[in-house]
């Protein structure tokens, strides 16, 4: 127990130092974690190897764990319109990045079959750091991070028939002279230990039988069984049961799916995949979540911790090289693939830099295949480095994928503008989620708009939709002037750059003092920087959102349609007051808490939309 506490004690302090660090930094968690790991093994040398291999055992669960979740966030019918993606793209890049190691490790002097053993571990990529990543930075939706799921996905799917291969992979056993003077053969019959399987000794026929009945059985628990069993919990009214009830699920699911032989990962996906019309969908999220975030976090330390920086530092140069040499040959083959798919630009970056590692999953096939006797001891060894080194530099190439985005955008606003053919009393700076409901809206309303965008692929997005706008960077004064700045009657600033809102308003009102100039804010100090620049009318992103989200919780809480619309518009009203009052007391150099005139100011109009509201609901009564 001393132990077991000593390791958890342990495994915290580096989580709550390392990982907040990292974050600031702008390093990501991922690499926090990782980071993390390297300091308690390798460098303090506060965690054996033996003790980290077995808690890498529970916490790839975190894996397993992610990939229910994203199956409970995916409709069944979206998952088949990535059929194309998952066998198509998914498939070519497994294909072609085994075919270019093989042939990488054949010119290396290895024998045909540790090469394609080696091609096989190297085609997989990180799953859970990846994923994680793209979560974090809110990039999953955007057509680049769908395309990095459905690879990855595909890939997982893969593990199974590659396990499946590598036994007929296996080298020649070659006599070794035992230590007693006994001659034995070379192998690892010895590291076989003895597991359950629901499938061992049973003819090919018993095994696929076996396995798409369990597969089958799952399905159907989960359409049919789980409803009652959360009702049956709901009786007893304790709220721990729901979570003894989704890790069940998933612990069960996994383990059932391992008795067969299959990736407990891939089999809590496809259970996630039919829950995800349940209603208790959000239920078991909820309760998944915590327990997810603590196991892939403990997973990463793992990886980190399991870096074996004597035989690194033992031949650096050959270890560093087939590292470098495995993410350069797997972004050349994703590029080519992004770009065959129809990726471009950012989306094709974040493709080719987020799947240039190798897996977690390859430390589970390194060690099958040593098993198995399809690698050497030797060079498994090296590959086990390589993997953990590739995942450590994972986030280091996401951090050049911003940068080479942040380029993209340079290049964009450096971009010769259009030369802008029309002019209309509606000006609208901006074409993203924002612009385009102004831009919709005001055009069906039978209004003339120009739009400007300084990002060419924004630009080129809306026009296939038969969208007309024009490129160019609107801080520009001439490029304001040839859309119609002296005779526009409205002006509406939807960029979701604070610092060039502010440009543009400062300077459509150094020209126009009698513009009506609109403006986006993404928080209340904004609100005062656009007011003092000039701003007539300043809309908060989430302002109006939030409102109607507060009405539909008075309505729920007894107070009729009506006069929840009335405190709605009472508080409306009275904060846009508000905000002119706190505007003329706010002070840019000065935090608003340390701001004494401006915290009373606060402070009595919030006291008086108290009784604003409360004469509202006695008026109504």
């Amino acid at each position: 127990m001393d132990v077991f506490l000593f390791q958890a004690t342990i495994f915290l302090v580096a989580m709550v130092i390392a990982v907040p660090l990292a974050s600031r930094m702008g390093l990501g968690s991922v690499l926090g974690y990782l980071l993390a790991g390297v300091m308690i093994g390798p460098v303090l040398g506060l965690m054996g190897s033996t003790e980290t291999q077995s808690l890498q055992h529970v916490a790839e669960f975190g894996v397993v764990m992610m990939l229910f979740i994203i199956g409970l966030e995916l409709d069944p019918r979206a998952l088949w319109d990535m059929r194309h993606k998952l066998l198509g793209m998914g498939g070519l890049q497994i294909i072609l990045t085994t075919t270019a190691v093989w042939i990488l490790f054949s010119q290396l002097g290895y024998g045909w079959s540790v090469a394609l053993a080696v091609g096989l571990i190297f085609a997989l990529s990180s799953t859970a750091i990846v994923l994680q990543t793209l979560d974090e930075k809110g990039l999953m939706q955007t057509p680049g991070g769908r395309s990095t799921f459905s690879v990855l996905l595909m890939q997982d799917i893969a593990v199974i028939p590659m396990l499946a291969l590598l036994p007929l992979l296996a080298l020649p056993l070659i006599p070794e002279l035992a230590a007693d003077g006994s001659i034995s053969l070379g192998g690892h019959e010895d590291d076989h230990h003895e597991t359950l399987s629901l499938v061992e000794g049973l003819p090919s026929w018993g095994v696929t039988l076996v396995t798409l009945g369990v597969v089958g059985g799952v399905i159907l628990a989960g359409i049919y069984l789980v409803r009652p069993m959360f009702r049956f919990i709901d009786k007893a009214g304790l709220r721990e049961m729901y979570t003894a009830l989704a890790l069940l699920i998933v612990v069960g699911i996994g383990f059932l799916m391992m008795l067969v032989g299959l990736s407990a990962a891939l089999g809590t996906f496809v259970a996630g995949v039919v829950l995800a019309n349940s209603e208790f969908r959000h239920e078991l999220e909820s309760d998944i979540e915590p327990f997810k975030g603590l196991l892939l976090g403990i997973f990463f330390i793992t990886v980190g911790a399991q870096i074996d920086f004597d035989r690194l530092f033992g031949d650096p140069m050959n270890i560093l090289s087939l590292t470098l040499a495995v993410i350069a040959i797997k972004m050349v083959i994703l590029f080519i693939l992004g770009r065959a798919f129809g990726l471009r630009g950012r989306d094709q970056w974040l493709f080719t830099l987020a799947l240039a590692q190798a897996g977690e999953f390859g430390f589970v096939l390194i060690s099958f295949a040593l098993q198995t006797n399809a690698l050497p001891a030797a060079l498994s060894e090296t590959l086990l480095l390589v993997v953990a080194l590739s995942m450590l530099i994972t986030p280091l190439l996401f951090i050049l994928y911003e940068l080479l985005t942040a380029r993209m955008q340079e290049a964009d606003a450096d971009h010769e503008p259009d030369e802008i053919e029309e002019t209309g009393p509606v000006i609208i700076v901006g074409i993203g989620r924002f612009g385009q409901i102004v831009n919709r809206l005001v055009r069906a309303s039978g209004f003339k708009t120009v739009v400007l965008d300084r990002n060419l692929e924004t630009i080129q997005r809306m026009r296939r939709f038969g969208v007309r706008a024009y490129v160019g960077d609107p801080t520009r004064p001439e490029l304001l002037r040839a859309a119609g700045l002296k005779t526009a009657k409205v002006l509406v600033v939807a960029m979701d750059n604070p610092n060039a809102t502010l440009r543009l308003v400062r300077l459509a009102r150094k020209e126009r003092p009698d513009l009506h100039i609109i403006a986006r804010a993404t928080d209340r100090s904004m609100v005062f920087r656009l007011f003092q620049a000039g701003a007539n009318d300043i809309v908060r992103e989430m302002f109006d959102s939030s409102l109607r989200a507060g009405r539909y919780v008075l309505e729920n809480m007894g107070l009729t349609e009506y006069e929840a619309a009335m405190a709605e518009e009472a508080f409306y009203h009275h904060d846009r007051d508000a905000v002119r009052k706190l505007a003329l007391l706010w002070r840019e150099d000065t935090p608003a808490p340390e701001n004494k005139p401006y915290v009373d100011k606060a402070i009595e109009l919030e006291e008086e939309l108290q009784t604003v509201l409360t004469a509202q609901f006695t008026k109504g009564s």
